[in-house]
């Protein structure tokens, strides 16, 4: 029992044979065959080169399967976390860069670490402060943005992120109506043509893979990257060398500025050690105005070289070409004479400084290039604990995201098969495949919908179909990709288009407005919010989390206090929701929720409102079913009504209190403060009893009440 706790693989083993490894092999090979493609494209979407996501599709299908709880989750990248790394990882390093994969690995790290431990603690219940509606309006607009931002591969154009995604849109939408490489729109149109056709024909297709292979080797046979580096002498435009040059200034002016910044970033560092919260030292705060300095002067710097940036990708050319002598003129300002290939030339220009003796023009689209051969190194990512603590907000918040889409996946498919599963377990199985696929240069992954769809459809009935989609993956980067050079980035555009479709939900805003129209408009405001910051794409889930929180403390502070009357069924009723006729001697009174110090005055301001409005009031009943718990404070206020109320001459008595209520009552006296003869079992006796009571007593008017509303279906 407790092997099979540490490793839940082992039964898997039970009426394990043959056949079922032939179905698992199949089931595997399938998912392997989506995987591939998808993961390439989500490691784009992460800023990370594409074969990062083949490292991220090497250890965590496996691992998550074999010491998970789920027989059919597949995991490895998906669109959300993807895009939630990339963003929290945008401002502290260029996406693709050195640091910035360094960033993301050790993010898959943290995750890894955060989601290991919420399970070893069985914290797994963590996960429902993410509440559906809010999940819902998050990975809405999740979908819009991740679909959006595959625009510019579409149109083959380049453009720099803005601080909002909006504004990264309106650039594409510039400069896709400056110039769209038309190629390259084909390709992707087509690549979206060929999945939605063949899943329509039949959904067992592995459409994905389909259109990766026909694209590739239309691209490779049709020429359709036309990438050349020349040096710029071979370019006719006298302006471009100084323009060139000016580039090259600021990149290095950032770079020298940067390290300046990092270098008074670890005096500054130093000398906070050295105080040890001792109050704060000249030489500090000189530090941090110098940083600050720095830090303005590196934006003026980045403006500028973004500025030049955009307009060196804004220049297109011609190639002339005169035996083995090669020029390129300004599309504009061609020479009378001179003859042309008539295709468009661009330069393409990053975040680095530009060679003048090779520049890299292009002439077609773009592919995916040569990936690297053989295994990612085996070791622990790079850790600085400052970094860690940036980190550690986002990590949390994908651990969160990320595990609760992975246990509602493992649900579904649970309900189908009958699987037995531990939300507890799976967190242990995520948290290693994070953790010990940060080993293998993986980022953050997390269980994908559409590969468990995959997986169960074809008929997975272990986690040994995962562990084949690993080895599958090893296959291809030991041997395979080669094949994928040619591949065109606009294809894997198409595929993560493909993919966030499914994450659509806009029933999700209507069901939750029917179910409460608070959680529609949280549902709402989550997806506003998530548009309107991203990339920032924690301030989506942390206002909707917020707002969350917020009615939950609000609805616990004011429960339902409903005045009852007898229903014509003979039970006991809200009069104000069924339009009931109420005894003006008897108040009848059920509070549902806990009574505690947040609403323990509430109750009394209700009592006191009944009275207002019940002058001739001259007992209360309250009906205790729904209060679950009470604390001191509860009890506390508690006592002080029934003193008030007894000061006043009214009756108080008790009707369907629970066990561990009446301990409470019991330990405090108020149990005998009330009296026990006040008591009741249930609301019929309590009813039946107090209406006699009162109808009896010689101080009301007119000898009592004539057909009480409270006894009129009271069985006689």
């Amino acid at each position: 029992m407790i092997l099979t706790k540490i490793f839940p693989f082992i039964d898997w083993m039970k009426g394990y044979n043959l056949k079922s490894f032939q179905v698992d092999a199949l089931a595997g090979l399938t998912v392997a065959l989506v995987l591939i493609p998808q993961s390439m494209a989500y490691a784009q979407l992460a800023g990370l080169p594409a074969y990062f996501g083949l490292y991220a599709a090497f250890l965590p299908p496996m691992i998550a399967a074999l010491f998970g709880s789920s027989r059919q989750l597949a995991t490895g990248p998906v669109a959300v976390v993807s895009l939630m790394s990339a963003a929290s990882l945008q401002p502290l390093a260029t996406a693709g860069s050195t640091e910035f994969i360094a960033y993301s690995i050790l993010l898959a790290l943290i995750v890894g670490i955060f989601q290991f431990s919420l399970g070893v603690l069985r914290l797994g219940l963590v996960v429902n402060f993410l509440s559906h509606p809010v999940v819902n309006g998050f990975t809405n607009a999740a979908a819009i943005i991740i679909a959006s931002s595959q625009f510019s591969k579409f149109f083959g154009v380049y453009v720099d992120s803005a601080e909002h995604h909006y504004e990264t849109m309106i650039r594409v939408a510039q400069a896709a109506m400056d110039y769209t490489h038309w190629p390259t729109l084909i390709y992707g149109v087509g690549a979206v043509t060929i999945m939605m056709v063949l899943k329509k024909i039949n959904p067992k297709i592995p459409a994905v893979l389909v259109a990766v292979v026909i694209t590739t080797l239309l691209s490779y046979f049709t020429g359709f990257n036309n990438d050349l580096r020349v040096p710029v002498d071979t370019i006719r435009m006298p302006e471009l060398q100084p323009l060139i040059s000016e580039f090259n200034h600021e990149i290095k002016v950032i770079k020298e500025l940067g390290a300046e910044r990092a270098e008074r970033g670890r005096e500054l560092e130093k000398i906070l050690k050295e105080m040890n919260g001792h109050g704060p030292s000249l030489e500090a705060i000189n530090l941090k105005g110098q940083i600050e300095l720095l830090t303005a002067k590196m934006k003026q710097a980045q403006i500028h070289s973004a500025d030049i940036r955009s307009r060196l990708r804004q220049l297109k050319f011609e190639k002339s070409q005169e035996g083995e002598q090669v020029a390129f003129f300004p599309k504009t300002a061609i020479p009378a004479g001179i003859s042309t290939d008539q295709r468009t030339w661009r330069l393409k220009v990053g975040n680095s400084a530009i060679k003048t003796e090779d520049l890299l023009l292009m002439g077609g689209g773009a592919i995916v290039g040569k990936i690297p051969e053989g295994l990612p190194t085996l070791s622990l990512p790079k850790m600085e604990f400052n970094l860690i603590l940036k980190l550690l907000p986002t990590a949390v918040i994908i651990s969160l995201l990320g595990f609760m889409e992975a246990i509602a996946i493992a649900k579904a498919m649970a309900a189908k098969t009958g699987q037995k599963l531990d939300p507890n377990q799976e967190l242990i199985g995520q948290g290693l495949a994070n953790i010990l696929g940060s080993f293998g240069s993986s980022y953050a992954v997390s269980g994908s919908f559409s590969r468990s769809a995959v997986n169960l459809q074809a008929g997975a009935m272990t986690g040994v179909s995962s562990v084949i989609t690993s080895i599958v993956v090893v296959i291809t980067l030991l041997f395979l990709t080669p094949l994928l050079y040619h591949l065109p980035q606009a294809v894997l555009a198409a595929v993560i288009m493909m993919a966030v479709i499914g994450l659509v939900n806009t029933r999700g805003f209507i069901h939750a407005w029917h179910a409460q129209k608070h959680d529609g408009i949280i549902s709402i405001i989550s997806f506003l919010v998530t548009l309107a910051f991203a990339p920032h794409l924690d301030k989506g889930i942390m206002v909707g989390v917020a707002l969350s929180m917020g009615v939950f403390l609000y609805k616990s502070m004011r429960p339902v206090v409903a005045k009852l009357s007898m229903y014509k069924d003979g039970s006991l009723q809200s009069a104000e929701h069924h339009r009931l006729r109420g005894c003006r001697h008897i108040a009848v009174v059920r509070f549902d929720g806990a009574l505690f110090f947040a609403n323990a005055s509430y109750l009394d301001e209700q009592i006191i409102k009944f009275r207002n409005e019940m002058p001739d009031m001259r007992y209360v009943l309250l009906d205790a079913s729904g209060i679950n718990d009470i604390d001191a404070s509860g009890e506390e206020e508690l006592a002080l009504l029934v003193d008030r109320l007894h000061a006043a001459g009214y009756g108080f008595a008790v009707c369907n209190a629970k066990g561990p209520i009446l301990a409470v009552l019991d330990r405090t006296h108020l149990f005998d403060k009330i009296g026990r003869e006040n008591f009741y079992p249930d609301t019929k006796a309590a009813v039946a009893d107090i209406v006699n009571k009162v109808h009896e007593s010689p101080d009301l008017p007119s000898g009592g009440c004539k057909s009480c509303p409270l006894t009129k279906y009271l069985p006689q």
